[in-house]
């Protein structure tokens, strides 16, 4: 009986383990495979410019000019490698409520709800008004997001690309602490219609799937700690 009694103790012991092992593992999958990629497709939206957004303009010309030179307001960031957000901040262009930016000699510009490329696009017409073979170049300089509960590093990062998956969020953050909830993740965005919150699930490799896996800017990651467990509702 005593036997018994130990072969089931380590038995259930074991059971837990390996399931305790499964909710530390991202994106769990027995079909991915060690000899053949496994294709997952995942339509990505591309972010649509807001109010509020902050982009750098920059308008390069075959040789710098004084009337190249009233177009760019960027001096601290131009050649720099070490420039601060606050730089980016500072010497960007913020789009007002109604969803435009004010430039130098062109003057109001609408770039609500397009794409840096679209909004590149349209600046770049303009542009060709004033300047010959005149090249604009248009990037996201506020691209944030936040990340906080059970990290390593909680706090906001900067995204200095055009886009960003939830794993290199985590990453940013040093990844998650071993008392996180990975099935009990928290993301909070930012929307016209207010403040969407969704609950995601680490292990599960349909996340891979969700058009939640890129993070948009401005976007809130909070991961609760294990114990405290609450149900989901989204996918």
């Amino acid at each position: 009986m005593i036997m018994k009694f130990i072969a089931c103790c380590v038995l259930l012991i074991t059971l837990s383990g390996c399931y305790y092992n499964k909710k530390l593992i991202y994106l769990g999958d027995e079909q991915f495979s060690a000899t053949r990629p496994t294709l997952v497709e995942n339509k990505h939206s591309a972010y649509k410019l807001q109010p509020s957004d902050v982009i750098s303009v920059q308008v390069k010309g075959p040789g710098e000019s004084a009337v190249t030179g009233q177009f760019n307001m960027n001096p601290t960031t131009n050649g720099s490698m070490f420039a601060s957000p606050a730089n980016f901040y500072m010497d960007g262009y913020t789009i007002n409520p109604d969803g435009k930016i004010t430039l130098p000699v062109i003057g109001e510009i609408s770039v609500k709800d397009m794409t840096t490329e679209e909004a590149q696009t349209t600046i770049q017409k303009a542009a060709d008004r004033y300047l010959t073979k005149a090249i604009v170049i248009v990037k996201l300089t506020s691209f944030k997001v936040t990340v906080l509960g059970e990290v390593k590093n909680p706090g906001y990062y900067y995204v200095f690309n055009s886009q960003a998956t939830i794993l290199e969020a985590f990453g940013m953050a040093g990844d998650l602490n071993p008392v996180g909830n990975r099935q009990n993740v928290k993301l909070i965005r930012q929307t016209p219609g207010g403040s969407e919150v969704v609950m995601l699930d680490l292990t599960d490799a349909d996340l891979l799937k969700s058009q939640y896996f890129f993070m948009m800017p401005g976007d809130v990651l909070y991961v609760a700690p294990l114990r405290a467990r609450s149900n989901r509702s989204n996918r």
